[in-house]
């Protein structure tokens, strides 16, 4: 190796593929030359169809953006293989491509099988988003090596490694064309924008190899409509000009022919001038290929059928009623006749059914701010998810969706908190603890607290895998100055804390004192709607005490849990018991700032005999700030400490199957408990 030159790194991607894809359609190139093509419309049925498969399963899945990109990512895909054959190599040699829009991927696994690359089929497709498929709800490349270069899934984030990808081009002198797909929603993140501005910075100073970014914009977003919900991105677009992109405009990017031909043109001009970097601006229709979801207000962003007896129309129409290729007719029939043997149970009448926990968050907010209180809910396009979406429609005036940028989303609950409102921000937990880390940092050093909901945390996002699977969210944010961090189990739970909150933060406010910052982390799944009997009296910061036969036992042990993980020791205890084990399973509720009172007492009941489990890395978890504060207390404790081992998740269809794989089940608790014993 000569001297600075960098490591060698081998690219493990598939090579090219072999054949013409398995559906095509052709196209011509500049030169009047044909080439085949990834029928869109078999990258529409194929995702449909897995799409099917995933719900069936109990996950969600993705429709809108992947039929908004089927046809540029067909001609992208499709140039690069032609254009790498004729150069005889392989394509990753003669171009980087990368996706943005993660929430896409499921198109562009579709797209692979056609082609048969990396050894997909199309039976390898109907495995997506289960936790024994690597093809996981955003492209990982910890599972899929041979598919995936660049791990997706974050809106924004994909653009700027994408950036340094075409970095290291420029300095080891290789004009390699670096192609990146992005959604007009992932251009609101600060990471995107700042990727805007400094690739045709560094372009210009001859920084950057060739490098085109391919813009998917339809005005819509995973809620509604952009410039209705949160403001245009037209100015946004009209702006990469002056920052110095050279733009081909496409008027309408799901026609196949125009979308080449803008592929062609963007490539040629970026090798003939790196130092301008290329934009091709596509306006695109969101759930393309069926009119239902293309006049949805969300572009049919989710997948729309609940049931594969719906198929039948939503294939013939993605087909403009012609015939279905008979692979695509088995795989729906072997969905249809899956779901006929199933046979819906009686519904049992229970006055403790399970629900998500975000009907307690919606609640509390929408009572609070009918009794005067002057909330403002700040979201970043995810407010149906965590809970804040009622309380949107019921006070609209009180809402402002800014769009996917948790960042700015939380420095605007600054502002507003500085200037006497009570700010509520929500997002998922991996974006607002990430994106959000530095922002909660400077609300605090500024004084300018809020309340916080972020939802889906650990692998409670089970089908949207490792990306999206938040497992430092204790860690990231406990250590604020200012900061409390609390863990919901049940919706009765987060009525109560909640509302305690924004009556602790008014009341802070009324005295001239600085309120807490207040981040509730939540589930995604239903659970139980209340833990405790219905008069019991929630105390904000006071842990519970859920589980508690010790007095029946000589022997027990105390279990440390909050939020989803409160279902397995529930499931434990109940195990334990019937083999002369007893169990008090303590809620700290309040994680960074435990109650060390309650839980004193817990350890007393079980000669200190505890186990903390938590879907959260090990290291600087629930587990290590609760033990850590009992021996700093002089408990003496044996212990032992369920977490996530310095691992990704992945895809699966119920976070269950994650909870065992990881050894977070209520087998995992069981096993521990013996052990201490």
């Amino acid at each position: 190796m000569s001297e600075n030159a960098p490591f060698s790194v081998e690219i493990p991607l598939a090579d090219n593929p072999s054949s013409a894809p398995q559906f095509s359609t052709k196209a011509q190139l500049k030169s009047g030359d044909e080439i085949e093509l990834s029928d869109p419309k078999a990258v529409r049925a194929m995702v449909a169809l897995m799409d099917m498969s995933a719900v069936m399963g109990g996950a969600a899945s993705h429709w809108g953006g992947p039929a908004a990109f089927a046809e540029i990512m067909s001609a992208i895909y499709g140039y690069a293989f032609h254009q790498s054959d004729n150069n005889s190599e392989p394509h990753y040699e003669s171009f980087h491509i990368v996706n943005d829009a993660g929430h896409c991927e499921n198109g562009i696994y579709a797209l692979k099988a056609n082609y048969g690359y990396a050894d997909l089929t199309i039976d390898s497709l109907k495995g997506f988003r289960s936790i024994s498929s690597p093809l996981t709800g955003h492209g990982e490349v910890h599972l899929f090596r041979k598919g995936v270069y660049i791990s997706n899934g974050p809106l924004g984030s994909g653009l700027p490694q994408a950036q340094g990808l075409a970095m290291a081009d420029a300095l080891t002198s290789k004009e390699r064309v670096t192609i990146t797909a992005i959604s007009d929603g992932a251009s609101f993140e600060g990471e995107a924008k700042e990727a805007f501005a400094a690739i045709p910075g560094l372009a210009r100073k001859g920084k950057l190899a060739p490098f085109v970014c391919a813009i998917s914009d339809n005005n819509t977003k995973l809620s509604g409509r952009i410039d209705e919900q949160s403001f245009s991105m037209n100015e946004t677009f009209a702006s990469l000009e002056a920052l110095g992109w050279e733009i081909i405009s496409v008027p309408n990017g799901n026609d196949l022919q125009t979308c080449l031909a803008a592929v062609e043109e963007a490539v040629e001009k970026a090798k003939s001038n790196p130092k301008k970097p290329v934009a091709i601006h596509l306006k695109t229709i969101k759930g393309f290929g069926v009119k239902k979801t293309e006049e949805s207000a969300s572009g049919g962003h989710g997948f729309p059928l609940k049931a594969p007896t719906e198929l039948d129309e939503f294939l013939s129409e993605i087909y403009s009623g012609q015939e279905l290729p008979a692979e695509f007719t088995s795989w729906k029939n072997e969905l249809q006749e899956k779901h006929a043997q199933k046979t819906a149970a009686p519904a049992k009448e229970n006055d403790n059914p399970k629900e998500k926990v975000q009907i307690g968050v919606a609640k509390a907010l929408i009572e609070k701010r009918k009794q005067g209180l002057p909330i403002i809910s700040l979201s970043s396009d995810l407010p149906g998810s965590t809970g804040t979406g009622a309380f949107q429609k019921e006070f609209p005036e009180a809402s402002i969706d800014l769009g996917v940028a948790e960042a700015n989303m939380v420095n605007c609950g600054t502002g507003l908190s500085k200037a006497g409102f009570i700010p509520v921000v929500d997002t998922f937990s991996q974006f607002g603890v990430t994106k959000g880390a530095l922002p909660f940092i400077m609300s605090s050093l500024s004084e300018g607290p809020m309340i916080a909901i972020f939802s889906h945390t650990g692998f409670q996002d089970a089908a949207d895998g490792a990306s999206h699977q938040s497992l430092s969210y204790f860690s990231m944010v406990s250590s604020i100055p200012n900061v409390e961090v609390h863990c919901l189990t049940s919706s009765e739970e987060a009525y109560h804390l909640v509302s305690q909150a924004v009556d602790r933060f008014a009341k802070a406010r009324e005295e001239s004192k600085l309120p807490k910052t207040e981040i509730f982390f939540l589930g995604r799944e239903n659970f139980l709607r209340r833990l405790l009997p219905k008069d019991y009296e929630y105390t904000l910061g006071q842990a519970q005490i859920l589980f508690d036969n010790t007095s029946d036992f000589e022997k027990s042990v105390t279990f440390t849990v909050t939020g989803p993980m409160v279902s397995q020791a529930l499931a434990a205890a109940s195990v334990l018991a019937n083999e002369g084990v007893g169990a008090v399973i303590v809620n700290p509720s309040c994680v960074n700032k435990p109650d060390l009172k309650t839980l004193k007492e817990a350890c007393e009941k079980t000669n200190g005999l505890m186990v903390t489990a938590e879907d959260h890395q090990l290291v600087g978890g629930m587990g290590a700030m609760i033990s850590h504060a009992l021996l700093q207390e002089g408990v003496a404790l044996k212990l032992r400490s369920l977490g996530v081992k310095g691992e990704f998740g992945q895809s699966a269809y119920k976070a269950s199957e994650l909870y065992e794989k990881h050894g977070l089940d209520s087998k995992a608790l069981i096993k521990a408990a013996k052990e201490l014993l």
